[in-house]
């Protein structure tokens, strides 16, 4: 797969295909954030739930480098994680 198609792949991913399913990825991170905030005890953000998503995929990734939803997935969370960040200053 080639680095455009990881980057069109992802954008279809955060923009259409998953949100049709899985409702606005912001409200999805809020989500996990409150959770996480929860569990952990400590303050998560919306971005930080997609850089600890990144690294999940990081992981993965190291398992099996040759999958390459996880290259598309850690593109996704790296474009949402920037919009996030962006909003929460």
């Amino acid at each position: 797969m080639m680095r455009s198609e990881v980057l069109e792949t992802a954008a279809r991913y955060v923009t259409a295909d998953r949100q049709a399913t899985h409702g606005r990825p912001e409200d999805t991170f809020r989500a996990i954030a409150m959770l996480w905030e929860a569990y952990l005890g400590v303050s998560v953000t919306e971005s930080d739930v997609c850089n600890l998503m990144v690294l999940l995929k990081v992981a993965r990734s190291q398992q099996n480098p040759a999958h390459m939803d996880n290259f598309v997935d850690m593109a996704g969370y790296a474009a949402c994680g920037a919009e996030l960040a962006k909003e929460e200053r």
